[in-house]
């Protein structure tokens, strides 16, 4: 039985209460206790193969008369730049960009936007990058957060400008970089039967209405309606579902049974209304992905909101077209400030998969296999699906993806929280292709605000921060190229503005 009072509380958070009950009751009928660790042998290496390196010098070599049916049922040929050895063929990145580029009318890309920026506001995660990390950045830090805290994560500003202005928010930037590629693919081919490049979403009943009011003002603003107007691509209004909120759970120092978190903030009688993983989105965009097929996309792009440098790469749409393969995902070497997420492991019994830090493997253990002489790849959170393997298959990885349940220690209390997430879904798909990117260019990620004011170049002197100073370095670049490259933007009187 619920309480009356948490019972109303939960209700006006917008919390799926008999989804909530039914996580709870196998929560303490101990069906997730198996999905509680996974027994990793290792990492695996970039072999160019099944792992693809995709900075400049990408190379990408396949079977010539394989590769050449598979364009041909997408109405493609080779291009130029393809260059014949033997039975192979090998393309470089230039000539991946210039297919990829065709391709832009068989692709939509879609973010997972069910997330409000509590999280990543939290004083306690913000501050566990180390000594003298939060106190670098701790100004701007008491400026932004209270800007972040309960709103849509894909809403608040990504970046701050050199002038100490606020700059666009992460779904503006990733609107304007599609748009951009949508209007290369019109001036080169010409305006196609349907929209290029759409993009879709994952929401929640939390950032919804808020995204929605967001992106009613996005359509008239400059950076990306003339783009909207030029190309006949409307992100503003994007085919979109949503994802159910559950409540959160006790912790594991209160013993079992578990119960419903009721003491969020310290206030009696409330409930902390949490996404329930990523994963979710299987099940939750299933008739997204469908009628994108239907409409005669081939390729979806998904990927988290947080992460600057994702939009769609021209060059892993060609390698996907090439290869057949039924999914790819992008991976970076891990950095300091990566210890929230996903990394790419080996299994024991010969597998791949992608384990969440803190959810199925330690941190401990991840520094050990480092310590070990082996470089862990991080995930990116982003995913490149083909719709004709995936929509016949999206039940199945719905079904069978884990339900993993973890500890928190948060500004709202000590409570678990059990989610599904998005990327173990490497691990339930056959030989699925890895594409290993470089994180200044492809994963200028913010989990946490700290990281944001990181790569906007605020941070004074860091000390004792055990390499954060370097990958703050490499982040603040790669923001910068991304901002001026394909978000097509200029620095002008202190701060980023189109082009």
């Amino acid at each position: 039985m619920i309480d009356p009072a948490l019972s109303r509380d939960m209700a006006a958070k917008g919390i799926d209460i008999d989804l909530t009950l039914s996580i709870l009751e196998n929560m303490n009928a101990g069906l997730y206790d198996g999905a509680a660790a996974v027994e990793v042998a290792g990492v695996p290496p970039v072999d160019g193969t099944s792992i693809v390196p995709a900075g400049a010098g990408m190379r990408y070599t396949v079977d010539h008369d394989a590769a050449a049916a598979r364009l041909a049922l997408l109405g493609l040929a080779m291009p130029a730049g393809a260059v014949v050895h033997g039975s192979t063929v090998t393309l470089d990145r230039q000539a991946l960009v210039d297919l990829g580029e065709r391709l832009y009318a068989h692709t939509a890309w879609g973010v997972l936007n069910g997330g409000s920026a509590t999280s990543y506001a939290d004083t306690k995660k913000n501050r566990s990058l180390g000594a003298g990390v939060f106190e670098a950045v701790e100004p701007w830090f008491n400026l932004l957060a209270p800007l972040c805290q309960g709103r849509p994560k894909g809403v608040t500003p990504a970046y701050i400008n050199p002038d100490g202005s606020p700059g666009a928010s992460f779904i503006m930037l990733k609107m304007r970089a599609a748009l951009l590629r949508a209007s290369r693919y019109v001036e080169r081919f010409g305006q196609p039967d349907r929209p290029v490049l759409p993009f879709f979403q994952m929401t929640s009943d939390a950032t919804d209405l808020p995204l929605a009011a967001a992106y009613a003002d996005y359509a008239n603003d400059d950076w990306i309606a003339p783009l909207i107007a030029a190309t006949g691509t409307d992100p503003t209004h994007p085919r979109s579902a949503k994802q159910p909120l559950v409540s959160a759970f006790t912790h594991a120092s209160d013993g079992r049974p578990h119960g419903i978190f009721d003491r969020a903030y310290g206030r009696p009688h409330s409930a902390l209304a949490l996404p329930g993983g990523h994963g979710q989105g299987f099940r939750v965009l299933a008739p997204i992905y469908r009628e994108l097929l239907d409409a005669g996309y081939r390729y979806a792009y998904l990927g988290n909101v947080d992460n600057v440098g994702y939009f769609p790469d021209p060059a892993e749409l060609a390698v996907m077209a090439l290869s057949g393969a039924p999914a790819a995902f992008e991976f970076s070497y891990r950095t300091p400030v990566d210890i929230k997420g996903g990394v790419l492991v080996q299994t024991k019994n010969g597998g791949r998969t992608v384990v969440d830090i803190g959810q199925a493997i330690s941190f401990e253990r991840v520094k050990s296999i480092e310590a070990a002489g082996q470089r862990v790849l991080f995930n990116c959170a982003t995913g490149l699906f083909d719709l004709a393997w995936l929509v016949p298959h999206l039940d199945d990885i719905a079904g069978r993806l884990p339900v993993r349940v973890s500890d928190q220690d948060k500004d709202a209390g000590r409570y678990s929280q059990a989610e599904q997430s998005t990327w173990e879904v490497v691990g339930l798909i056959p030989d699925p292709l890895g594409f290993a990117v470089e994180k200044g260019e492809r994963f200028i990620a913010a989990k946490l605000l700290v990281e944001t004011l990181l790569a906007s170049s605020v941070a004074g002197t860091i000390d004792g921060s055990d390499g954060v100073a370097d990958t703050a370095r490499m982040m603040s670049e790669g923001l910068r190229a991304v901002l001026s490259g394909p978000c097509g933007l200029r620095l002008e009187r202190g701060a980023w503005r189109p082009s």
